[in-house]
């Protein structure tokens, strides 16, 4: 969903829809699955722009980063464990906040350890105006604390890489789910360090079960099915506030993005955050929402 609604405000626009593979966790990062993902992409009609660009092979680019952040004294290391900060947390699934515990403490010696980025005493809230979501404001050091930049493994971590990238390749405008709206502020904060620029925003509702849950985690989602691409397309636009006209389902890809296009109106999906979707049966192709 998140893809086709990026897809939309791109190509709506005459610009350009660029694919990047976010494969830093090792862990999730299994082999092929990147490429199972582009495949899927293409039978669903997606036409990426440019190569192909994996975060995996970048890290030469994010350790110069890295060092500029250091130079400027913006980064310090940390040895509290994810046991230590999910104690810190006062509701199943909240965000920790970090407290600062290393913030102040001497360089650790040899031995694995994060990097943090240091949020000045003076920086004040982060605001922006969100294309759906309207306008943000947090205060990063009260609702986030000093955020990791670089894991214990020496990866970089998703906020740096993100902003390192969209920079160099350019980008103009961001579209993504709402479970990403928290983020944006953080990454703002590190464009600033860095000298870079700020992007157009646009956060789209999540599907969620009726409970409030994210449906890709749930038990009813199940996975896209080439052979449905079609049904499966037109069921993401009605989730993006689109009604795609009876019998398209039953077209092919290209005619319903033909369809699409010219009929893509980013408003009426105006301050919603999540879709809920009933309580009863199966999601079909809501994967990755």
């Amino acid at each position: 969903m998140a893809a086709a609604g990026s897809y939309l405000s791109a190509r709506s626009q005459g610009g350009r829809w660029l694919v990047r593979i976010e494969d830093l966790d090792r862990e999730r990062s299994l082999p092929g699955l990147a490429d199972e993902f582009l495949r899927t992409l293409e039978c669903f009609g997606f036409q990426w722009d440019g190569e192909v660009l994996r975060q995996s092979a970048r890290g030469e680019i994010y350790d110069s980063a890295l060092a500029r952040l250091g130079a400027a004294g913006l980064h310090y290391p940390c040895r509290c464990s994810r046991s230590m900060l999910a104690a810190l947390t006062l509701e199943p699934g909240q965000e920790p906040v970090y407290p600062g515990t290393c913030r102040d403490r001497p360089a650790p010696g040899e031995g694995p350890h994060a990097l943090r980025f240091r949020i000045g005493r003076e920086t004040a809230p982060v605001t922006f105006d969100d294309a759906i979501q309207g306008n943000v404001t947090q205060d990063c050091r009260r609702e986030a604390g000093d955020f990791i930049i670089c894991r214990r493994d020496g990866q970089a971590a998703y906020h740096r890489a993100v902003v390192v990238d969209d920079e160099l390749q350019g980008v103009t405008e961001v579209v993504r789910g709402s479970d990403l709206l928290s983020s944006t502020p953080r990454q703002i904060l590190l464009q600033r360090a860095l000298g870079c620029r700020r992007q157009r925003y646009a956060h789209l509702p999540l599907l969620t079960e009726p409970d409030g849950q994210k449906l890709a985690k749930s038990r009813r989602a199940v996975p896209l099915e080439p052979g449905r691409a079609p049904s499966q397309l037109c069921r993401a636009l009605g989730w993006l506030g689109m009604e795609p006209p009876g019998g398209l389902e039953r077209t092919n890809v290209s005619e319903i993005w033909s369809w699409a296009l010219p009929n893509w109106q980013e408003a009426r999906l105006a301050g919603r955050r999540a879709c809920r979707l009933p309580a009863s049966g199966r999601i079909e192709g809501a994967v990755g929402s």
